[in-house]
This record gives C-alpha cells, structure tokens and sequence, in this order.
C-alpha cells in the first residue's frame, strides 16, 4: 500500500524498476479488505462533487483509486500524476485495458512540477505523504491545494501515528501483523521501528492535520483509520477576488 512522492524540488531515480511495478498490486492484494473500505468511503465524501468532475490523483500508483472512482462515477475524468515512470506505464495499460483510457490522462512528475491548468474539482494524495520530509510537508500538501477550485475537496491519506506516545509499542505490534500479511521477513520486522523513524516521516495525526489547515483546507476531517493508515477530508477555503493566493 506504498506509493513514492520526492519531497519537493528533490529529483530521484525511480523508487519503482518495472517489475516491482508490475507485482505492486499482488504484493497488495493480502491487504485488500483495508484499501477496499477505504476507497468506498473516499467515495462517500466525495460524491458531492459535480457530475462531470475533473479529479488529480497524486501518486497515483497502479490507479487503484481512480478504479474504484470511476465505476461508481461515470462522468468524471482523471489525471493519474507519478515521479515513477514504471509505475505510470504499468496504471496506464491497466487503465486502458479496463475500458477507461478515454476518461484518463497521466503525467509523469511531481505535483510540484504540474503545469496549472483548469483546477480540479478535487486532488487525492493516498499513502504518499509519509514519503515527504516534515520540512517539506506543507510545501507538499500547498501543491495539492494550488490545483484546486475554491472549495474543492482535499483526500489525503498516509501512515501516521504519535512514535513517541505510550500506545505505539501496542500500535507497533498490530503493525508488524499487517507487513508480515504483505511478505515481510523477520529481518525486516526487527528493522521497522528504524525505518519507521528514519526512512519515512510518520507525523502524528494533528501534525498532519494543522499542516492541512496551513495549506488552505481549514476544516481537515479524520474520516478513516486502519492500524496506523489514516486519512482526511477537506474543502479549499474559498479566496475571495483580490486576495493574495485568489485564482
């Protein structure tokens, strides 16, 4: 359920070669039940967008939730966007096989990088965020909200949790069940707590929040929680013309 985001203005080789890209899904597939609910849920808050919504999917990986979106809303369109090229190529030939290659367009980059255009109606970033530098976040989640029509939605889930609070060797222990659901080895469980610290940036959840509410969402709300996944929704605040920041 990871995706790779480079924190802004950092190029990277590509996190993903093409046949990790390629087995991604089924490497996934243990945690199915997780990503379905949250998909369907996503869904639910977001189902008041237009009829003929224009939505970005940041990080967008394998386009698991552009699959999902798109059989529940049959007029809206997407923008998958990805740093990983792999990973683009292997979502845009499943997109096109299901059907749905009319109603796609791909970019290959960053969000930061995402020439303006029309804004969106809404802008998802899932399991990404916690790939980006604490210095950098806000930068991050800014980017998301830059692309959005005044009062757009916001979806934004990522692995975040307090590691220094007394409940997160409890947390810790659930967690090594669900690597160890996606083929983790003993060796790389013994390792987590250091990855965990020093690989990717875990944010406590009101971190996360006040780093949405900086970006322009005012109202960040927790709609999801699995283990340590968890995930928000939220509307652009509207600029009124003349503002610094109005489009």
């Amino acid at each position: 359920m990871n995706r790779h985001e480079s924190a802004p203005g950092r190029m990277e080789t590509d996190f993903f070669n093409k046949e990790m890209a390629e087995r991604y899904d089924e490497r996934n597939s243990k945690l199915s039940r997780i990503s379905e609910c949250l998909h369907f849920l996503t869904g639910l808050v977001l189902k008041d967008l237009p009829p003929r919504a224009r939505v970005l999917c940041v990080g967008v990986g394998t386009g698991a939730e552009i699959f999902s979106l798109a059989q529940v809303f049959p007029e809206w369109t997407f923008v998958g966007l990805d740093p990983s090229l792999n990973m683009l190529n292997v979502c845009r030939e499943r997109i096109k096989a299901a059907g749905l290659g009319n109603r796609c367009d791909f970019v290959h980059g960053y969000v930061h990088e995402l020439p303006r255009q029309e804004p969106f109606d809404a802008v998802l970033s899932v399991l990404v965020a916690h790939f980006i530098r604490r210095e950098d976040r806000l930068g991050f989640f800014q980017g998301m909200a830059a692309h959005l029509k005044n009062g757009g939605a916001l979806v934004n889930a990522e692995i975040s949790f307090d590691l220094d609070s007394p409940e997160f060797p409890s947390m810790l222990k659930g967690w090594e069940q669900v690597q160890a659901l996606m083929g983790a080895t003993p060796e790389s469980l013994a390792g987590l707590p250091k990855q965990m610290r020093e690989t990717l940036t875990i944010l406590p959840p009101p971190e996360t929040e006040s780093l949405l509410r900086q970006a322009g969402i005012p109202a960040p709300l927790r709609y999801f929680q699995a283990m340590m996944v968890s995930a928000w929704h939220g509307r652009k605040r509207d600029e009124k013309p003349g503002r610094p920041g109005a489009r």
